[in-house]
């Protein structure tokens, strides 16, 4: 149940559309639901503004299914993510609960409403866009539309430059950089927007898979720019929504 639904729920008590028993009922839901191998957080929407997703590693494809059922069996309009599910997590998922949206690792239901702010997701490299379409299905899901600068890395800087007044005019910029992650120093020095760097495993030896990276961008000189875990493009976009609310 998010903040919305909630409202709705009180007024219609208060017209008497809804019986008291009735409300108490539904509010007995908060703030989980027991469905035996998990405890659904049907109260995370009310407090963060985004519902639970749920993180496809490590669970069975029924219990993935089950989980996204319970979550859409609530009152709200968030949208429900499964992430990083592998073929049989999304199909037992979507068989369960059509109207899913897959795209890549990522399942969405109750996309939200298109939103205004101009997001903008740079790669360094080709090697880093499984972890930026994490990333952009998550932003999608909740009505931002990233805009797109791909293989924009520091190797050939002059391919960032050329798009220097998208990144300008960003209401929020996500960096996805691996090898030695020094786009996001970068990108940091050149836009006045929030930045949120993502190290990614992509890299030889030295870059420790995702660690050379992780440190250059926590060491950045470009100050403010905010780090999230090695591939964790649904944590940068969380980070995002969360700025942007």
């Amino acid at each position: 149940m998010d903040e919305d639904a909630l409202r709705r729920l009180i007024d219609a008590v208060q017209v008497g559309a809804v019986t008291t028993d009735d409300a108490l009922e539904r509010l007995r839901r908060l703030p989980y639901a027991d469905i035996g191998f998990a405890r659904v957080d049907h109260h995370r929407a009310l407090r963060q503004g985004m519902a639970e997703a749920v993180y496809g590693p490590g669970k069975t494809p029924d219990q993935c299914a089950a989980i996204v059922a319970e979550l859409l069996a609530a009152d709200g309009s968030a949208p429900i993510l499964l992430t990083r599910a592998d073929d049989a997590q999304a199909a037992a998922a979507l068989a369960r609960n059509p109207g899913g949206r897959r795209t890549g690792t990522t399942v969405a239901w109750r996309i939200a409403a298109p939103r205004p702010e101009r997001v903008v997701l740079a790669t360094a490299g080709t090697a880093d866009l499984p972890v930026a379409e994490e990333c952009a299905a998550t932003l999608a899901a909740h009505g931002l539309d990233p805009i797109r600068l791909t293989d924009v890395g520091v190797a050939g800087v002059h391919r960032l430059l050329a798009s220097a007044d998208v990144v300008i005019d960003a209401d929020a910029v996500v960096v996805v950089a691996g090898m030695e992650g020094a786009l996001a120093s970068l990108v940091g020095g050149i836009t006045p927007a929030p930045v949120v760097a993502v190290p990614t495993s992509a890299g030889y030896g030295a870059s420790f898979g995702g660690v050379t990276a992780l440190l250059a961008m926590l060491a950045s000189c470009a100050a403010g720019i905010a780090v999230v875990g090695i591939d964790n493009g649904f944590g940068a976009a969380c980070a995002v929504l969360r700025m942007l609310k």
